[in-house]
């Protein structure tokens, strides 16, 4: 039985859509970022005038937020830096996860009521920068994708206690060191450490020789080419145990620039599996039968057990689930409303999923319009209609359907 208290659960939440999923699908806090000093710019984001309406819905349910500004800012955009910090400051933000030396101390002079948290874009992997960074002030640090379970026990055992250890647990990894490539400036001019990142790794190549231009000869492993860079994602909803047990205070799992329905899912996979591998008690199949039913890469282990090794016969996302609807409201004899997402029809077999439910089968029955018209097919995005469900469902409940979808 583990000697350490249950991690918190942290989730990604790249806009107020994405923050209600993570919200109500069970995170203990989310992660967010406004619009400007952000790893993740095509995420939607937070205006100043949205951010503090987040903070707000996060707190009525209990939840923390933690605002990333873990760019490495350059000097024209050090004088804007202390007024961002005060409204995250005044907008009672949580944490701040942060990179730069210079942000960190300003963190701390104009957001004092927020916690300074360190980036994993430091790649804290050893107990000495790991304790340097809470001599400075830190109260927690997200360590290095790269560190193992191993590494990760000794940095628990050589440092202070009060110094709180967070680690990702799930979603994207990168060919390069916790995202600080270069790779993609150099090719097509978009600053990784800006967000921006082309994600070039998981390009298919070809070899030119210098003096035959436009001669391209393939490299492969087999007819389909190769993606030599192309790295896996992390799963480690089967090994929460270990987790706790090295001593983590905090999992996290990434994707804020990654689906609403991606946020719910994956959230509520985790909440559900970390609370009873904190019991001792055995997983339901069902939540980790669940991460595969978002888009993903090839998962693995990352680096917790050893080299995770890279996937190379394509870099396409594995994408078999569709979101048809989410229910906006649903009556206490299962008559529900929704808004539509993607089409679908009577008679589609189609699965519902929610807050604190289990996904369950159904066959999709006549749909009425909210004018109580037959609406034997839906096909206006956004459009509230009308279901009878089998039983009554929570509030930001998903319908989907299995169907198999293309993508990079």
């Amino acid at each position: 039985m583990n000697k350490w208290k249950k991690p918190e659960l942290l989730a990604p939440a790249g806009d107020f859509e994405r923050l209600q999923m993570a919200v109500l699908y069970g995170a203990d806090a989310v992660y967010l970022a406004g619009t400007s000093f952000g790893m993740r710019s095509f995420a939607g984001n937070f205006s100043p005038e949205a951010l503090p309406e987040a903070v707000k819905f996060a707190h009525e349910h209990g939840v923390k937020v933690h605002v990333t500004v873990n760019t490495m800012p350059r000097n024209e955009e050090i004088a804007q830096l202390p007024a961002y910090l005060e409204a995250l400051n005044d907008a009672e933000v949580d944490a701040l996860i942060l990179a730069d030396l210079g942000a960190f101390t300003l963190a701390g002079r104009y957001a004092p009521k927020c916690q300074r948290h360190i980036s994993t874009q430091q790649s804290i992997a050893n107990y000495a920068c790991a304790k340097a960074w809470y001599e400075l002030g830190a109260q927690r640090v997200v360590l290095a994708r790269e560190t193992s379970l191993a590494e990760i026990r000794e940095i628990r055992e050589k440092t202070p206690k009060e110094l709180e250890l967070e680690t990702f647990a799930h979603g994207a990894m990168c060919v390069s060191y916790s995202g600080r490539c270069l790779l993609s400036n150099y090719m097509t001019g978009r600053d990784s450490n800006r967000g921006a990142c082309a994600q070039p790794c998981r390009y298919q190549y070809a070899l030119m020789e210098e003096k035959r231009p436009g001669e391209y000869f393939p490299v492969f492993e087999d007819e389909k080419g190769t993606y030599i860079m192309n790295s896996r994602d992390m799963c480690m909803i089967d090994h929460l145990d270990d987790i706790m047990d090295a001593g983590i205070d905090c999992i996290k799992i990434e994707g804020r620039a990654k689906s609403a329905y991606y946020a719910a899912i994956v959230t509520g996979a985790y909440r559900h599996v970390l609370d009873a591998a904190a019991k001792g008690l055995p997983i339901d199949p069902v939540w980790r039968d669940e991460v595969d039913h978002v888009s993903h890469r090839v998962y693995s282990t990352g680096f917790y057990y050893g080299y995770p090794g890279q996937y190379t016969e394509s870099s396409r996302y594995l994408r078999q689930w569709q979101v048809c609807a989410i229910v906006v409201d649903c009556e206490a004899n299962g008559m529900a409303t929704l808004s539509l997402r993607n089409k679908f029809a009577v008679g589609d077999a189609v699965e519902l999923v929610g807050p604190s439910t289990k996904p369950f089968a159904m066959e999709v029955p006549m749909m009425r319009t909210e004018a109580g018209e037959d609406l034997p097919e839906a096909r206006t995005p956004q459009m509230l209609f009308k279901m009878q469900l089998p039983k009554p469902v929570p509030r930001f409940s998903i319908l989907r359907r299995q169907v198999e979808l293309s993508g990079k």
